[in-house]
This record gives C-alpha cells, structure tokens and sequence, in this order.
C-alpha cells in the first residue's frame, strides 16, 4: 500500500474509474446482445430499433475513451450487416 498522500488518491481514482468503466462495458454488452437475439429472433423492427440504440451506447463509449474508435466501428459494422441481411 502507497504511503504517498496522492498515491493513495490516485488508487482511490484509479477504483472509481475502472468500477464506471466496468459498468458502462456491461451496459454496452446487454445492447449488443438484445440486438443479436432480435436478429436470431427474425424480428426486423425490433431489430432495427435495438441496432440503432446499441449504435449510440458504442458511439457514446468511444468518446469516453471505453471503447477503442475502431473496435466500436467493426461491431457497428457487423451489427448493420446482420441487421441488412434480414
């Protein structure tokens, strides 16, 4: 354990974003699935409607930093290809 008053501050930071971080990816992981299991189910409007919030959760993650700019690209990229191909 840090003796250093900022160290142990910046531990105590450090926590508090991983524990956000950690919920806004379990967050963004529920959408993606809600959206792969209206695609399992053949239903295009829920489908569509459940592609277009998991498009805005991954945009919204990428500009917090959670999510990596082009790793949310290639999801939305698969996701809208599955999403045409019904």
């Amino acid at each position: 354990m840090a003796n250093i008053q900022s160290q142990i501050k910046r531990i105590r930071q450090d926590e508090v974003r991983r524990m956000r971080n950690k919920d806004s990816k379990t967050e963004l992981k529920t959408y993606i699935k809600r959206f792969e299991s209206a695609v399992d189910d053949g239903d295009k409007d829920a489908a569509t409607s459940a592609y277009r919030e998991a498009a805005q959760k991954l945009d919204k993650a990428t500009t917090k930093g959670i999510v990596k700019k082009n790793t949310a690209a290639n999801k939305k990229s698969r996701m809208a290809a599955r999403l045409n191909a019904l």
